[in-house]
């Protein structure tokens, strides 16, 4: 079976999408014929084997509200044959290169449809004309959580073709073994030994990075640790200096993948304090939960409190409100019986609904592999 994957990128462990389009297509490459189709971040086309995956990267030449201009892509479409063409939205400029391309012979088109257009409402409104001529044209929709499919404004119109497929990561890259126990001791020695709090992304809006810092104010004894990097972090660090918690927020910027798992192990709440459905899944949340650790994550539109239940592995609480961030935090921080009881639950929960194996086998099997 021949199968064509078209992304917006294709950086490895890079996050969300890009994230969820690696282990996927580094998962299928043993199972069918498989080639990815993305924009380059450079004014060349570059092809390049990624993993064992074949990956043709399509020059772009700048980019206008995060649509690249890669015309390229057409052309790359027009070329190959496939029995299975594997469309990830949102994604304008591959939903529009696969209507302008010349499509050789009969084939399934499946659409990812990762989460409606939310903030940039001009381009949303340009983009659902082709968005609804896709969704049209596809045999199967995929919904990444129910909570997708009930909130979104475009899914329910399609609800007889949407298949719910959770993401699934790599799980053996999370859990406790010797070494990272090692290095989550050293972790928790170098910042005080007290409770550690623990957030993972990118500091952009919808994060919600802001509320986690504000609530650090009725967690005393706590430490925030914050690892990724973005636009936002110079105003997240005079935040943290104006509400006099600076000493006890740690930006650490960008940490490799590989080597994060021991700040997990080594923290005893997790947060996702998301404010806006921009935050479509939450994958971060599956790694915390892989190793044992509660979340306290919030109640968006979206596939979040789908990953983490409330009073299962974790808390939730209403976006936006610091005081029930820190409540639903001190509770867990207060109570050990409880933490080991929501982590055993949430780890279970990872390796039932969302390692790559399941994954694998639902999109298999949607493919009529």
């Amino acid at each position: 079976m021949r199968v064509v994957q078209v992304g917006k990128y294709f950086h490895p462990y890079s996050g969300g999408i890009e994230s969820h389009l690696y282990v996927l297509a580094t998962e299928l490459k043993s199972k069918v014929d498989l080639d990815v189709v993305c924009s380059n971040d450079k004014p060349r086309t570059d092809r390049d084997v990624v993993s064992g995956v074949s990956v043709t990267r399509c020059a772009s030449y700048g980019h206008y509200r995060s649509v690249e201009a890669s015309p390229g892509m057409v052309l790359e479409l027009s070329q190959r044959s496939y029995d299975v063409l594997h469309m990830h939205l949102p994604n304008p400029l591959g939903a529009a290169s696969y209507f302008a391309s010349i499509k050789r012979r009969p084939h399934r088109l499946v659409v990812t449809y990762h989460s409606d257009i939310v903030r940039q409402q001009y381009l949303g409104k340009l983009y659902a004309p082709l968005v609804a001529r896709l969704l049209e044209r596809a045999d199967t929709v995929i919904a990444t959580s129910p909570y997708l499919l009930e909130q979104s404004v475009v899914l329910p119109a399609y609800r007889a073709k949407v298949r719910v497929v959770p993401y699934g990561i790599d799980l053996d890259r999370f859990g406790a073994n010797a070494e990272r126990d090692a290095e989550a001791r050293e972790i928790r020695a170098r910042f005080g030994g007290g409770p550690i709090l623990l957030g993972v992304g990118r500091l952009i809006y919808y994060k919600g990075f802001e509320v986690a810092i504000r609530a650090l104010g009725r967690l005393p004894d706590a430490r925030l640790l914050l690892i990724g990097d973005g636009p936002l972090r110079s105003e997240l660090e005079a935040l943290a200096r104006e509400l006099g918690v600076a000493e006890r927020v740690h930006f650490l910027g960008e940490i490799l993948n590989e080597r994060v798992t021991p700040y997990y192990l080594a923290s005893d709440v997790y947060l996702l304090p998301s404010i806006a459905r921009s935050e479509a899944f939450g994958i971060v949340q599956i790694e915390a939960m892989a190793c044992g650790v509660p979340v306290v994550n919030t109640q968006l539109p979206s596939g979040v409190p789908f990953v983490s239940r409330d009073g299962e592995s974790g808390f939730t609480v209403p976006p936006k409100d610091p005081e029930a961030l820190a409540s639903a935090t001190q509770k867990l921080l207060a109570d050990a019986e409880l933490r080991r009881r929501f982590g055993d639950a949430g780890r279970a929960r990872a390796h039932a609904e969302f390692s790559k194996d399941a994954l694998v086998r639902r999109v298999l099997e949607i493919y009529g592999a």
